[in-house]
């Protein structure tokens, strides 16, 4: 039923936009991994499915599972749902379960769509949600120009591997300090597939707080 589902989801969106993939050697095989892509638009989920291997896991608001046969679709595709702005630390739990069960997490570090293409300032969650669970995360960029309408030219980037390893110990409990650089380092990563420019390296940063 998933494949099924993930196939239909895959022709509309190439029926809906001239999608062009870069990067796709980067994904590594045989293995669940955390896409931590920029937020453009509501499509962004089944955009970034489109391209990638495997099954998948994502995050969606909770008022979407209000719908009983709406709930049932997006659960269908992987989706769980989360209180935003309620501090729910459950969703945590439930991400590294679902990446423990051989699933790739689609998450949003940003929270929110961009309304200029820009890439906003990122949240730890992903940082934090590798960090326990050991997977690693591909930086992504959904490109495209001005607002998403019928064949609109997209092309997603995905970038170079980040091993949470690298940046903090691999824990329940997470130093927050070392999230705060790996979540700096996606940050980058992202901001240069997109934008074409390279942030600051986080040791030469004002230490942010962690954000999740």
């Amino acid at each position: 039923m998933y494949y099924i589902a993930k196939f239909l989801v895959w022709l509309a969106m190439h029926i809906a936009y001239k999608l062009r993939f870069e990067g796709r050697e980067n994904i590594p095989k045989g293995t669940p991994v955390i896409y931590a892509s920029n937020h453009r638009s509501n499509a962004d989920p089944p955009i970034l499915g489109a391209g990638g291997r495997g099954k998948y896991a994502f995050m969606a608001k909770e008022e979407l599972f209000q719908n009983k046969l709406f709930a049932w679709l997006i659960s269908s595709l992987g989706a769980f749902p989360v209180a935003r702005g309620k501090g729910d630390t459950g969703v945590i739990d439930t991400a590294v379960e679902r990446l423990d069960s051989g699933r790739s997490l689609m998450i949003f570090p940003e929270g929110t769509r961009s309304k200029d293409g820009k890439v906003g300032r990122g949240h730890t969650g992903a940082a934090l949600i590798a960090a326990r669970s050991g997977k690693h995360i591909i930086p992504v960029g959904i490109v495209f120009e001005g607002k998403l309408k019928f064949r609109t030219h997209i092309t997603v980037k995905y970038g170079t591997p980040i091993d949470p390893a690298e940046y903090c110990e691999i824990s329940d409990t997470p130093n927050p300090r070392q999230l705060v650089k790996l979540k700096n380092r996606y940050m980058a990563d992202i901001k240069l597939i997109v934008e074409g420019e390279q942030e600051a390296p986080a040791e030469e940063k004002k230490e942010d707080t962690a954000d999740e």
